[in-house]
């Protein structure tokens, strides 16, 4: 692998062949960007044939895991079909080079994991979160539909009558409860989960190569087969990124206010009515 190549992420060669990537753009929380999303995308194909590398462990840099996508690549997106079809493409290489990976990925969830951040966590063969950090899926709240990973995992792991209630309100879980719902596998004191991550790796990293990965491979065939309704999700969520709420949403989120969602309106009421 050349780490040099990479400009959001942070690599560190830890022993027996267990590579540490660090989201590394702790001024904005670790919010993934074009360039971030993109990184993210790749890494996992180059971790999978990288000869060095037995078991990758992800987590974030300063207080956080990662806030999701920037909401400036969210208002470039934003009714832009060209971006938003590259999004389409690139957020379905970052789900299934995951779940392709030869390796196993450890998530070390240090703090708040939403969006785009998510999808990394949850994703990862063996999820460690913090106590106290919160998980969500936030994406009916900025107006657009649950896509990224949220059809595709949290059925499997959390239920379909937990998955759709957080999934449909948006709302978030922290750590302690993830773990009572199976969302992740252990939750931790916050200074623990980098080194209880750091542990597991080690255990998978020493142990039978063949015997681990060929587990891994079989376990994520339950995600191939749901990978159609994953493929509509993603497309559900780029198709509402070409609609009105979505920029309100996203409006919202930047003063830091409750969103006022066209589609919420009552029938024949004007936008002026619906401010007053």
């Amino acid at each position: 692998m050349k780490f040099s190549e990479y400009e959001r992420l942070a690599f560190e060669r830890r022993p027996d062949g267990v590579l540490l990537i660090t989201m590394d753009r702790p001024e904005k929380y670790n919010a993934a960007d074009e360039r971030m999303h993109t990184e993210l995308a790749r890494v996992w194909t180059e971790v999978s044939a990288d000869p060095e590398t037995r078991v990758a462990v992800v987590t974030g840099a300063g207080k956080a895991f990662s806030a999701g996508g920037d909401l400036g690549m969210v208002e470039r997106m934003t009714g832009d079909y060209d971006r938003v079809s590259h999004m389409l493409s690139e957020m379905s290489d970052l789900v299934y080079n995951i779940v392709n990976c030869e390796k196993p990925v450890v998530s070390a969830i240090n703090g708040v994991a939403v969006g785009a951040g998510t999808v990394v966590a949850l994703m990862a063969d063996i999820s460690i979160c913090a106590q106290d950090a919160r998980i969500g899926d936030g994406h009916v709240k900025l107006g657009v539909a649950a896509g990224d990973h949220a059809a595709i995992i949290w059925p499997l792991l959390v239920g379909m009558a937990k998955a759709r209630y957080y999934l449909m309100t948006g709302e978030m879980v922290d750590g302690a409860e993830a773990e009572r719902l199976g969302l992740v596998s252990k939750a931790v004191p916050r200074e623990e989960v980098l080194p209880e991550a750091l542990r597991v790796a080690e255990v998978l990293a020493t142990g039978s190569q063949p015997a681990i990965r060929l587990t891994k491979r079989a376990l994520n065939g339950w995600l191939r087969m749901a990978g159609p309704i994953f493929d509509q999700s993603a497309a559900y969520e780029m198709l509402t990124f070409l609609g009105p709420d979505v920029v309100e949403g996203a409006a919202a989120l930047r003063d830091k206010r409750e969103p006022r969602f066209p589609s919420a309106r009552p029938p024949g009421a004007s936008e002026r009515n619906a401010d007053e």
